[in-house]
């Protein structure tokens, strides 16, 4: 049985501003959570609802004199539909056009100039989030600042404005996708892996038809449908009193009619098969490899397990793949493992980036022997404890910024339906066996769900060994 770590030392009780274990200063009694087992930071909140249905979650720290105001709309591409492709991340760009009383293009200029930092949006399958860290003298700002665009930003959206952000996010895909190495595998993957019509198929970037396809009223509509008050929650984490923070979100929020959260149309993975696709990529230098099966959803049973089967493979030094590929055989240039698991469902994923005169098949042989051992062979405790390590690390660590505290409150809330669930998640992993590791395994890598993927460089000729 796997030895319980706990989280204990110098980078613990540098977390000032958490409340741990049986400390008295936790969260008020109407956010009061289950204690948190001893060790593990807890980060004391309150969370509440506006009558028109918007979330906020707020969590006071003075140790530092800045506010992060992260706000989450709980809409990404998995929530799109065929020939809507990209809508979501295209939207994430048209908030920063403008709003009504900000005016145009405005909304960076306005955070910098009182000082603030970390200004951004970002998209991915699940969620569209807004944020940025001010000096806490200058939170009414940007809590005015979100305001606006949450209410009044139609008025500005004009052709013009979206013409110039499809043309922003068309771009964008050319820079981080189409014209990068090994861009044209991604799109490859999951179009093995999914379905035509199933949203994880697209990518949160979207297609460039339908992106050009977009039109005022589809992204009017969008707005509507998701950026209501009942569909976001707003975190406000940092050097703030919390009756005077309450009193400004209701200054600024309140004041939206009520809304009603829409309707979200869980779509599961379809059933893994055998796959194998070959790209030729101008781009690439190396050839490549990818290995990739449906997975969890995340934290969903069996998530935890495949993470720490994927760090059992690709850790460098004592990751199997890696030791073999890299080390021992000299076959690879890299390995990378993940377990991506998202809302619905998560992709399990093995790359090989193979070395100039490296044999294709035997790194493939070595690949999926290595999986069929991990399906048949319970890991070492060993493997499990460094996996649960560095979790209890990452959790500390990610906490010590009040954005990183925001984003924390936040990620749980939105999966999990509660923001005080870190030690829940931690538990995944201590608790997790080498039996069921193995059993997860078994269940989701299969030879015959596997999805392959192999990048050739476009003057390599297509077969090379």
């Amino acid at each position: 049985m796997l030895r319980r770590h706990l989280l204990v030392g110098a980078a613990l009780l540098a977390l000032a501003p958490f409340a741990l274990a049986g400390d008295k200063k936790d969260a008020p009694a109407a956010a009061a959570a289950p204690a948190a087992p001893a060790g593990d930071p807890k980060i004391p909140f309150e969370r509440y609802k506006l009558p028109n249905g918007l979330e906020i979650i707020l969590s006071a720290d003075k140790s530092v004199p800045l506010v992060a105001v992260n706000v989450w709309y709980h809409v990404g591409s998995g929530y799109e539909v065929p020939g809507k492709s990209g809508f979501a991340h295209l939207f994430e760009h048209m908030m920063f056009q403008g709003s009504k009383n900000v005016g145009e293009d405005r909304h960076f200029d306005i955070l910098k100039k009182i000082g603030a930092e970390q200004i951004n949006g970002t998209t991915n399958t699940d969620r569209t989030n807004y944020y940025e860290v001010v000096p806490s003298n200058q939170l009414e700002t940007a809590l005015w600042l979100e305001s606006d665009r949450m209410g009044h930003l139609l008025e500005l959206l004009t052709k013009p404005s979206l013409d110039n952000q499809i043309d922003v996010v068309r771009n964008e895909r050319r820079q981080s996708y189409d014209n990068r190495p090994y861009g044209k595998a991604l799109f490859a993957e999951y179009e093995g892996l999914y379905p035509v019509g199933h949203p994880y198929r697209y990518l949160t970037i979207g297609k460039h038809e339908d992106l050009v396809a977009a039109s005022v009223d589809d992204v009017k509509g969008f707005f509507r449908t998701w950026y209501v008050p009942a569909n976001a929650t707003i975190a406000i984490v940092g050097d703030i009193d919390i009756p005077a923070t309450k009193q400004l979100v209701d200054k600024w929020f309140a004041a939206f009619p009520k809304s009603v959260k829409p309707a979200v149309v869980s779509i599961a993975a379809p059933a893994g098969k055998a796959a194998t696709a070959t790209v030729e990529d101008s781009f690439a230098k190396l050839r490549q490899i990818t290995f990739a099966w449906h997975s969890p959803a995340k934290y969903k049973d069996g998530d935890a397990e495949l993470a720490i089967a994927a760090d059992a493979l690709d850790t460098e030094g004592p990751g199997r793949l890696y030791k073999t590929l890299v080390y021992e055989k000299q076959l690879a240039q890299s390995v990378g493992v993940g377990q991506d698991g998202k809302e619905f469902s998560g992709v399990f994923q093995i790359t090989v980036t193979l070395r100039s005169e490296a044999n294709l098949d035997e790194v493939k042989k070595i690949v999926m022997d290595t999986v069929a051992q991990l399906a048949k062979e319970p890991l070492a405790d060993k493997e499990i404890a460094r996996v649960v390590g560095d979790r209890e690390n990452r959790a500390v660590f990610g906490l010590e910024s009040v954005f990183g505290r925001s984003q924390t409150l936040q990620q749980y809330n939105h999966f999990v339906g509660d923001p005080d669930k870190l030690s829940w998640d931690l538990d995944r992993y201590r608790h997790a066996t080498p039996t069921k590791i193995r059993d997860v395994v078994a269940t989701y890598l299969r030879p015959d769900a596997v999805v392959t993927v192999i990048t050739l460089p476009a003057a390599a000729k297509e077969g090379a060994k």
